[in-house]
């Protein structure tokens, strides 16, 4: 995950939604500071997935080994903010602790979506706190939609796509469960999670 919060200083890309940055208190009292991904984040992103232990790495790639050359890390951190948008959480230090991501298409009202976050940040409420905000943008976008791909073993996205707070919807093939969470329609309030029939 990335290191620094530098663009701040320097200025941020061309169509950046600097409305999405904020703080957030998580659990148990520590802040992080979340915004939107920026170009130079890409370093710290490398670092953290060559960081990464190889059961987090399966889990996040459904087993896909992420080769990180330039082509890829770029794509990684280059959004265009609207259809593709990544949402970067930080420590009071400036380190990255955790990361969510929705990939769509232009004109298509559903993304696929990823959601990670380091080991010692877990189980205080920062994954749903990501998502939450992630699918406010992606309404406030034209999407309707997220998409998640993981492993049936994969007890902590189970958990996520549950507690959201959204209807959804899972299937199984071949021990990947592909969970479609409908988001609400702009101005309505967020439904309490119930999977859908």
């Amino acid at each position: 995950m990335p290191d620094r919060d530098r663009d701040a200083v320097v200025g941020w890309p061309e169509g950046y939604p600097a409305e999405l940055v904020t703080e957030v208190e998580l659990a148990d009292g520590r802040l992080v500071r979340v915004r939107p991904i920026v170009p130079s984040d890409g370093p710290g992103l490398a670092a953290a997935l060559a960081g990464a232990d190889a059961e987090t790495l399966r889990l996040r790639f459904l087993g896909w080994q992420p080769v990180l050359d330039d082509a890829t890390l770029r794509y990684l951190v280059e959004v265009d903010y609207r259809w593709r948008l990544a949402l970067v959480a930080f420590d009071s230090t400036g380190g990255g602790v955790g990361i969510a991501r929705y990939e769509g298409r232009p004109g298509e009202q559903a993304a696929e979506i990823a959601v990670a976050v380091a080991s010692d940040w877990r189980s205080v409420g920062l994954g749903s706190c990501l998502l939450s905000m992630l699918g406010e943008a992606a309404v406030a976008r034209g999407i309707r939609r997220f998409v998640a791909y993981y492993f049936v073993d994969n007890h902590d996205v189970e958990a996520l796509v549950s507690a959201s707070g959204l209807p959804h919807r899972s299937q199984v093939s071949l021990g990947v469960v592909e969970s479609q969470l409908e988001l609400p329609l702009p101005g309505q309030p967020g439904p309490q999670s119930q999977p859908l029939a």
